[in-house]
């Protein structure tokens, strides 16, 4: 049985119609069985009061069914509309209860979240009210205005935009696995950090989508941005300066040299390369897969350009977590120009083909690899400044510089 004594309850007051219904999961680990979590999350909902009718936007993850519920009756607020920014389960999956709850609510959603909610809660065809792009809800001096944001970051995902208070609800979009607040942005290293990993981890495979979105919302020019993961922005130019960085094209000329050593032999190899990248002015950075988990990979990515991957030899091919980081890569879709590999062996194995199999980014280039047998030698390392010259030229070339 899950405890509860670790979360934080919240209904908070962001103006006389908006209230912040969150629940701070501050133990939580994993998010998704792949995504490491550094301090746990929050799942946001939010309430807007109108002279008329009432809106939910969002709703809130099952296991925290009961509080959640607890803390919408204590609102003593009729529940018209269930705004569904997006169906994912940690957003939607406490809509059938809201509709037993109030049986005359309608959900607004996007014509693919519909078709996911009833996939993936059962929720009711005559529930569902399907809005359209810019269309607008009057709640009464309220007025809820709907943008669809495909991609950010599935199909079905739509911004809500509160006109009269300038409040934009992005749900996952600026999100970020982030519970030292209160319930605004403190604009902290701290919270770039978890921003970078949520982007990183979870919008990256969508970096094109993303510029498309962050433009509307920048013309938008909201107060306030409100995600349904992490802290409300009332200074929107923090993220919307971070996810212009983020997504940016231009190429930054970093490399990643990410290995994993058994006897000390592939490490004395990442370092040397490393340090005679930076020799050479090339931005570079060696990592040891065994010590690094998905979030940190994932937001070295972001800004990478040459990736190389460096191993050990295991039963004649290449170390299993090199084989599932160039799968990983191929779902994060960063914006890699090149790639190439370091490696020792013993007896002998083909340390690349395994790799090249799971590895399909579209028009990366490949530079030939180094391999060695056993320990590497002085001549070796020697032999490595011909590689890491190799190495700068493409990342010179592929810059433009």
């Amino acid at each position: 049985m899950r405890r509860f004594d670790f979360f934080c309850r919240y209904m908070k007051k962001i103006s006389d119609s908006v209230f912040y219904l969150g629940i701070s999961d501050k133990e939580r680990k994993m998010f998704d069985q792949l995504v490491p979590l550094r301090e746990g999350t929050t799942y946001n909902s939010y309430l807007v009061k109108g002279a008329e009718k009432n809106a939910l936007i969002d709703t809130m993850y099952a296991p925290f069914a009961a509080e959640f519920l607890a803390e919408i009756k204590a609102a003593d607020a009729k529940i018209d509309y269930i705004v569904s920014n997006h169906a994912e389960q940690d957003h939607s999956s406490l809509i059938p209860a809201l509709l037993e709850l109030f049986p005359e609510a309608q959900v607004l959603c996007s014509a693919k979240c519909a078709e996911n909610l009833k996939n993936m809660l059962g929720a009711k065809p005559e529930k569902i009210r399907v809005v359209a792009d810019k269309e607008e809800v009057s709640l009464g001096g309220k007025t809820l205005r709907f943008y669809m944001a495909a991609f950010a970051h599935w199909p079905d995902t739509m911004f809500t935009y509160l006109t009269e208070e300038n409040m934009l609800f992005t749900c996952d979009f600026f999100g970020a696995h982030y519970t030292s607040f209160d319930l605004y942005a403190d604009n902290s290293p701290a919270l770039e950090l978890a921003a970078k990993s949520y982007y990183a981890e979870i919008m990256m495979p969508f970096a094109s989508f993303c510029r498309k979105h962050l433009a509307v919302a920048e013309q938008i020019n909201p107060a306030m941005v409100l995600p349904s993961h992490g802290a409300v922005y009332k200074d929107p130019k923090f993220i919307f300066d971070l996810y212009r960085k983020w997504t940016s094209t231009e190429v930054s000329g970093k490399v990643l040299i990410a290995y994993v050593s058994m006897y000390g032999n592939t490490e004395t190899m990442a370092r040397n390369l490393e340090k005679q990248l930076q020799g050479l002015g090339v931005c570079a950075k060696a990592i040891d897969l065994m010590e690094a988990n998905e979030a940190e990979i994932a937001e070295e990515l972001i800004d990478a350009t040459g990736f190389i991957f460096g191993t050990s030899c295991i039963l004649a091919g290449p170390h299993p977590r090199l084989v599932y980081l160039a799968y990983l890569i191929s779902i994060l879709k960063p914006q890699l120009k090149f790639y190439s590999l370091i490696g020792s062996i013993g007896w002998g194995g083909n340390l690349l083909a395994p790799i090249e199999a799971n590895l399909k980014i579209p028009a990366i280039q490949k530079i030939e690899s180094f391999i060695v047998k056993g320990a590497p030698t002085g001549g070796d390392l020697a032999a490595m400044g011909k590689f890491a010259k190799t190495i700068a030229a493409k990342v010179a070339e592929v810059s433009g510089k």
